[in-house]
């Protein structure tokens, strides 16, 4: 049984003997991490592509505000992996307004340096890439990029900043093939300096048909 497993069971455990309250108001009415009240006010930016990086569209769900910016704060700094399926969910509902429903896609997160993943004990992403795949149907894959470059946070940086620190930062793994469509997700994306990069690096190892979804952006 893998980490993520073990902490479901035991969180799920923990939900039994004390009453779940809702990580935003508090409230142990339903017994969620979420209530449905808390997750109706998230708002979903309009479908249009908010950039283009090298010719793949890139689109935000939301903005990095209010409930939703606590949803992804809880999921990627607190522990509050529970938060990954409604970070998932959000992003399922928006997406399905974008993607024809025919469309098949591997959802790959990004990468976290391993050294940063130490740190760490999760990729937050991860978590959120493989809820939105049972959401979805769409197939995982967290194995055929990695990032090789131990990189500064990018919030900390200016836009040119942010190139340079990311340059050379992930490695596509040779053993690994993928057919078909790449979905690309992470939870914030400004510049979107992270996806950029991950788009050359595929687009280098011959992967051409990308799209990227970030959970928000904090500007429109």
């Amino acid at each position: 049984m893998d980490l993520f497993a073990f902490v479901q069971k035991l969180s799920h455990l923990l939900d039994w003997i004390y009453k779940k309250k809702c990580y935003f108001c508090h409230s142990s009415k339903d017994c969620v991490k979420m209530c449905q009240k808390c997750y109706d006010s998230l708002e979903f930016l309009n479908y249009d592509e908010f950039i283009f990086l090298d010719g793949v569209p890139v689109y935000c769900a939301g903005l990095y505000e209010k409930n939703l910016q606590k949803l992804i704060r809880g999921v990627k700094y607190h522990n509050q992996w529970d938060l990954a399926y409604y970070q998932a969910k959000f992003m399922w509902e928006y997406w399905q307004n974008v993607a024809s429903p025919d469309d098949k896609y591997t959802v790959i997160p990004v990468p976290l340096h391993k050294n940063r993943l130490k740190k760490r004990k999760y990729n937050h992403m991860e978590l959120v890439g493989k809820e939105f795949c049972k959401l979805s149907g769409y197939e995982y894959s967290d194995n055929l990029i990695k990032r090789i470059k131990y990189t500064k946070p990018q919030y900390l940086l200016n836009m040119k900043e942010r190139a340079l620190n990311l340059a050379d930062a992930f490695e596509v793994n040779d053993d690994i093939k993928i057919e078909g469509k790449l979905l690309l997700i992470d939870d914030i994306t400004t510049t979107g300096t992270t996806f950029s990069e991950m788009i050359k690096t595929l687009k280098r190892a011959g992967y051409n048909d990308i799209t990227c979804l970030a959970t928000t952006t904090p500007r429109i």
